[in-house]
């Protein structure tokens, strides 16, 4: 059997190195390439076609979505699987719109990733089980909408709704509009509730 060509993305070199040890100890897998950003990413599988990419999704720049739509926009085969720190149901659904195969946490990575990458070379899709089901709690909840997130998101950088306002070119009566859809999508009690339901689900970052 040809072994399965896999391109790495990520902006850590240590995690780069620990993906191609895991990879140079199994016969059947053949590192190929790196890219530490999403740009380079999608140079990198243009040159090398690889079999499988495994995805980081916060890069500087393009991050891992953008990276993941653009090189599925191009390469429609593409397999890839995503590789993050974030439990996030949000950002599992974000990633799987884009055109990804699998999500896998970071820390399973020496434990499951080599099952996973043979998974989703046979056509399976996967995702930790505690995501699996955050997912499905939540199928059903309205989402919030882009100028909602921009709303969020200044808010949990600490600015009253003055300043929102402002950095977004809106009255202050719609940030306080847009704040009392956001506490009741996320059946939130307060604006420091709400912000830290966003981050644990991945809608916001900082």
């Amino acid at each position: 059997m040809p072994s399965i060509r896999i391109l790495t993305v990520d902006d850590h070199p240590l995690l780069r190195e620990g993906i191609a040890a895991v990879l140079e100890g199994h016969q059947g897998l053949q590192l190929v390439a790196e890219a530490s950003t999403g740009e380079e990413a999608i140079e990198r599988y243009r040159e090398h076609l690889p079999d499988l990419t495994l995805m980081d999704l916060q890069m500087p720049g393009m991050g891992g979505i953008a990276a993941i739509e653009a090189i599925r926009s191009e390469f429609p085969e593409a397999r890839i699987l995503v590789l993050t720190t974030y439990r996030g149901d949000v950002q599992a659904l974000r990633a799987f719109r884009a055109g990804a195969q699998g999500y896998l946490l970071k820390s399973e990575l020496r434990k499951d990733m080599l099952a996973t990458i043979h998974q989703i070379m046979e056509g399976k899709r996967r995702i930790p089980e505690e995501i699996a089901q955050e997912m499905a709690g939540h199928a059903e909840d309205d989402e919030l909408t882009p100028r909602e997130t921009q709303v969020l998101t200044h808010v949990a950088r600490g600015e009253a709704n003055r300043d929102v306002a402002g950095a977004l070119g809106i009255a202050e009566e719609t940030v306080k509009a847009h704040m009392k859809s956001i506490l009741a999508k996320l059946q939130a009690n307060d604006r420091t509730h709400a912000v830290a339901i966003a981050l644990r689900r991945g809608i916001i970052e900082l």
